[in-house]
């Protein structure tokens, strides 16, 4: 019997992770070590999935080479960006995820960009991925829930591709579909929200240069679990509006609906800026703790990307639009 927490439970917050995962390893596998069939599914579950991990030391570099754009920490590994993941078309834990989305088919992909543009077109992801020089960028990620992570992205600038399809002066936000297969995710129906999952942002946003689309991270093609083969990134926001294994993208003159903010307005804005300043409903945004370390540290504003993107928000009231 397969039973789902609720996903507001974040026990995972509470406790350090290790203690957490196994304190879980230890209670299921007294209830399935009972036959052979149920161990060898406990170790599936439970060990994570092998992963490329070339060349580590060349992302010390990144940031040199990617001046402001990248910060000088420290990166999380690759066994903790690739092994707890929020993706709620596969499944609310974290943990599971990974083994969850292993299957998951991204070949063929294509993106469709639509809406008040001069040239709308169906690209390859082949097409997307030449569409600018892919990158190299070290990201903090902020999630919601008091998480964060140091994230070697690689990627393209999101403006490059909005420039190929020229983009109407008409058009003030930018919306986005990802993905979604119940043969695929057949988990997606305990989620609690509904599917595909979609989001926006302002144009200004959407052409701001640390906006980037993402098509892999530690110098490797995107696993599936990290929103393969192409996500958004937007470093300044909360981790939900990075949206994953995007297949459309419109330009719109009003603001479009996201998931989070349906499913839970009062929690989770249209712009979901990290705040330390403002809490969510059930917890406070001013710390966070780092995936990988055990004590918590204060959150930065537009986390740690204010120099760059405070000026976006001159004179709105970031309480209001939250």
């Amino acid at each position: 019997m397969f039973i789902k927490k609720p996903s507001d439970i974040k026990e995972s917050e509470i406790t350090p992770k290790e203690t957490f995962l196994n304190r879980r390893l230890f209670i299921r596998s007294a209830a399935l070590a009972a036959t052979t069939t149920a161990s060898v599914l406990l170790y599936k579950k439970f060990n994570p999935l092998p992963l490329p991990d070339k060349a580590r030391e060349k992302i010390t570099d990144i940031a040199k080479t990617s001046g402001s754009l990248s910060t000088d920490e420290k990166p999380n590994t690759l066994k903790e960006i690739t092994n707890y993941n929020n993706y709620y078309e596969f499944s609310t834990d974290k943990s599971e995820v990974a083994y969850a989305a292993k299957d998951f088919k991204t070949k063929p992909w294509r993106v469709s960009i639509e809406g008040l543009v001069q040239k709308p077109k169906v690209f390859d992801l082949e097409d997307l991925i030449k569409i600018a020089p892919q990158e190299e960028r070290i990201y903090r990620f902020r999630c919601v829930e008091a998480w964060s992570m140091i994230i070697p992205w690689v990627g393209f600038p999101l403006k490059a591709l909005l420039d190929k399809v020229e983009p109407l002066s008409s058009a003030k936000y930018v919306a986005f579909e990802t993905y979604y297969d119940k043969t695929q995710m057949p988990d997606a129906i305990y989620a609690g929200i509904d599917f595909p999952y979609v989001e926006g942002l302002r144009m200004d946003e959407a052409m701001h240069p640390l906006t980037i689309l993402a098509t892999g991270l530690y110098g490797e093609i995107l696993p599936p679990q990290n929103g393969a083969p192409i996500r958004l990134v937007v470093p300044w926001k909360y981790g939900f509006k990075s949206i994953k294994s995007i297949v459309k993208i419109k330009l719109v003159e009003e603001e479009p609906p996201t998931t989070w903010n349906i499913a839970s307005p009062r929690e989770y804005g249209f712009y979901s800026n990290v705040n330390p300043n403002v809490s969510h409903p059930r917890w406070s945004q001013a710390r966070e703790r780092r995936i990988g370390e055990f004590s918590m540290r204060e959150t930065l504003i537009f986390n740690g990307y204010a120099d760059q993107v405070a000026h976006l928000y001159a004179g709105l009231d970031l309480r209001k639009y939250f």
